[in-house]
């Protein structure tokens, strides 16, 4: 290999690691905590379906999310570059995701294999899936992004 070709092939690798190095110092942070909306303790003559009992909440995707969720269990796969996801996410974040019901939000530029797994093909996507992540329907909420459009379509 010349020493020309050689000194290209450093100077490519150089720019990359430098890029990828921008980009991650730049990008904005998506493991921030969200908030969960709690519920008070039921009262005696409160009603004692599930749904009545257990609050809404908004969290990450994890590996144990779908298991440790409680309720209908709803995927939403965001991705911070979309504007139509951080509308999504700021009407969760106002209203509360709906009591009994977990939504879990799923990066959709890291988790391809979920993506793969739902046919999920445009962020602001949601599955509802049970206790063993078995896909039970799915909505897209690109051209309507307020969570009420959502829970009309899927609840």
């Amino acid at each position: 290999m010349s020493k020309r070709a050689l000194a290209l092939m450093v100077t490519l690798a150089i720019v990359i690691v430098g890029a990828v190095g921008i980009y991650a110092a730049t990008r904005p942070a998506t493991e921030a905590a969200l908030p969960s909306i709690e519920v008070p303790s039921p009262t005696a003559d409160a009603p004692t379906t599930p749904a009545a009992l257990a609050a809404g909440s908004y969290v990450e995707y994890s590996d144990t999310a779908i298991a440790d969720a409680d309720g209908r269990v709803l995927l939403f796969f965001h991705a911070p570059w979309c504007p139509q996801c951080r509308a999504l996410e700021t009407d969760i974040i106002a209203t509360g995701a709906p009591d009994g019901t977990t939504i879990i939000k799923v990066d959709y530029d890291s988790h391809q294999d979920l993506r793969q797994l739902y046919g999920v093909t445009l962020q602001t996507t949601f599955v509802e899936v049970d206790s063993n992540g078995t896909m039970l329907q799915s909505y897209v909420a690109y051209d309507d992004p307020r969570l009420q459009a959502v829970i009309e379509a899927m609840l």
